[in-house]
């Protein structure tokens, strides 16, 4: 079973979901990143959630080679 692409109804998270999610909800398809605080939550999440509806994460190793997974 897939999951829904938006949620929907009352959810209780944090911030570092609540931006995962609302990064979804805008169309998001595509994360490439690395985990490193403060983002590693939404890093976590995103890996998780973007298969569920389609999308891709790819972890990358640095900064520069995040920026260059994206041109």
């Amino acid at each position: 079973m897939t999951a829904p692409t938006v949620l929907t109804g009352r959810h209780f998270m944090n911030g570092d979901h609540a931006c995962a999610e609302g990064a979804i909800a805008a169309g998001c398809r595509f994360f490439g990143g690395y985990p490193i605080t403060p983002s590693t939550e939404i890093a976590e999440r995103l890996a998780r959630r973007l298969p569920e509806v389609g999308g891709v994460f790819i972890q990358m190793e640095d900064e520069l080679a995040s920026i260059a997974s994206i041109i």
